[in-house]
């Protein structure tokens, strides 16, 4: 698949066509708190950001989104702002006289929140709701008109509404039909100006969905520049596998204008991550250009275990016992085989590194090998590295890219949201809390959210969530339904624990 896309114009900021993959991240500070604000703007701008985006949660944070800009001017900066909204169409409409772009979430901008419920639409009632929403839409594409606002329709997985769920379920076609809907509204009413996203925090989900979302543009004569991302990737070395996987696979098939890499950290330290996959799978370019890979999915699920071998020099070892006979694919980073060219769950991947940093690995390999797991086309894998880093690294690291691609599943994956201006608490603490709190459990998903916005709906999934509900209080869910309500954050992680033991022990 070539998908090349319209050129936009954000701001300062050109992207989509032949230009290079642009980077973004997003701030945590509130929105409100100007001079917090700035100050970790620019260290996202220095660290190398082409866009920065902000929470705006309602008028008065967008408001203030004026003030910031002007901060940033005053201080040298032309960076595009993005203006982040959820359910507030008012909001969305003060922000985009302010900044360069505003994302919408079709989920929730004019539906209401998601009751994960069935609800009945017929064909008459479903069209019904379409218009009602391009009613709703009217007012803010009228004054991204005259503002030259650019917009992002950002669709996440979790987040759909009733409507796109009782037709669709919560599936990759629910995401690609509820952003061509919202995309279709805007082209209608001859506005252009825009930039789509699927997102998810499953690997597989997320590649899905783009690819859907491409064909369906393509389909209907559209050519919207694609912003791709990993939502809740977490934190630490499995945040940066997660992302790198997913954002590779896409990146590697030629999809992808703009990326964000999405850690429970600091936001500048997102811009590094995103720079090493885009250099690792797009080369000097910084956009693949050619040997495009056609990414298809068989459905092998629940027999697809794919094998870890270790390689000490000579020969290739398995982890487990392994019968028949495997063919070994080598390769180096500037030359990976096409999806399409590796036949057979007998094929082992390695891919050979001189690499002396450690981080760089990390990132390089989750690149350049999760593509071939999430389309679940090999049998085993193999990372080696001819700058020694011992052999029980190497074949942590292959567990670690197996488990994010969801090929095979050896330890709890833990989901966790990036923070943003919503957050009321230290999420990044938190994290690491629940991690040490159920690291003796295995094959959980948890996930930790800093707000109700990405909590119940963005936690698609997940077996149990710790869920920021206010200022020092969490939900704690089991699925999609809260078990406990308003528990004080210092009791969470043990009332989490206390939940998940029960459920266990009841078994």
């Amino acid at each position: 698949m070539i998908y090349r896309s319209r050129i936009v114009t954000i701001g300062s900021l050109s992207l989509g066509g032949d230009l290079p993959v642009r980077v973004q991240s997003m701030t945590n500070t509130n929105t409100c708190d100007t001079e917090s604000s700035v100050a970790q703007c620019i260290r996202i701008i220095e660290a190398g950001g082409e866009m920065v985006r902000l929470t705006a949660q309602g008028v008065r944070e967008a408001e203030n989104l004026a003030v910031i800009k002007k901060h940033l001017r005053a201080a040298g900066f032309d960076t595009p702002l993005v203006a982040d909204i959820h359910f507030n169409p008012s909001a969305a409409e003060v922000a985009a006289r302010m900044v360069e772009k505003v994302r919408i979430n079709p989920g929730n901008y004019a539906d209401k929140r998601a009751s994960f419920t069935d609800t009945h639409f017929t064909e008459e009632g479903y069209n019904a709701e379409l218009e009602r929403i391009r009613e709703r839409l009217l007012p803010l594409i009228g004054i991204c008109r005259e503002y030259g606002t650019a917009i992002r329709i950002g669709v996440n997985h979790g987040s759909l509404s009733d409507r796109i769920m009782t037709r669709y379920g919560n599936t990759p076609e629910g995401m690609a039909v509820s952003a061509v809907e919202f995309l279709q509204i805007f082209r209608d009413e001859g506005f252009n100006n825009m930039v789509v996203s699927m997102k998810s925090s499953d690997t597989r989900v997320m590649t899905e969905s783009n690819l859907r979302l491409v064909r369906m543009m393509q389909a209907a004569g559209m050519d919207y520049p694609v912003h791709i991302g990993i939502t809740e990737a977490g934190e630490g070395e499995d945040g940066r596998i997660i992302s790198a996987s997913g954002i590779g696979t896409m990146l590697s098939a030629g999809i992808g204008d703009t990326i964000r890499v999405s850690l429970s950290e600091v936001p500048e330290k997102e811009i590094p991550v995103a720079k090493e996959i885009i250099r690792v799978v797009c080369g000097d370019k910084g956009r693949v250009t050619e040997n495009i890979d056609e990414i298809e999915f068989c459905e092998r699920d629940t027999l697809y275990k794919p094998e870890v071998y270790s390689f000490d020099g000579e020969k290739y070892v398995p982890e487990f016992t392994s019968e028949g006979s495997r063919t070994i694919v080598s390769f180096e980073p500037s030359k990976p085989p096409l999806i399409g060219d590796i036949k057979g769950d007998d094929v082992i991947l390695s891919v050979i590194f001189s690499e002396d940093d450690d981080e760089k690995l990390t990132i390089d390999a989750a690149a350049l090998l999760g593509k071939y797991f999430i389309a679940r086309k090999a049998g085993g894998i193999c990372v080696v590295n001819n700058v020694k880093r011992g052999q029980d690294r190497l074949r942590d690291l292959s567990y670690a890219i197996l488990q994010a691609t969801e090929a095979r599943i050896t330890r709890n994956r833990y989901i966790s949201c990036p923070t943003c201006g919503r957050t009321r608490f230290n999420l990044e603490a938190a994290v690491k809390e629940v991690k040490n709190a159920t690291s003796h459990l295995q094959g959980l998903k948890i996930a930790v959210m800093g707000c109700i916005v990405n909590g119940p709906g963005e936690m698609a999934g997940a077996d149990y969530g710790y869920v920021g509900a206010g200022q020092g209080k969490v939900h704690i869910y089991r699925g999609h339904n809260a078990v406990l309500l308003n528990i004080p954050q210092e009791e969470a992680v043990a009332r989490l624990l206390q939940v998940i033991e029960a459920d266990q022990a009841s078994r």
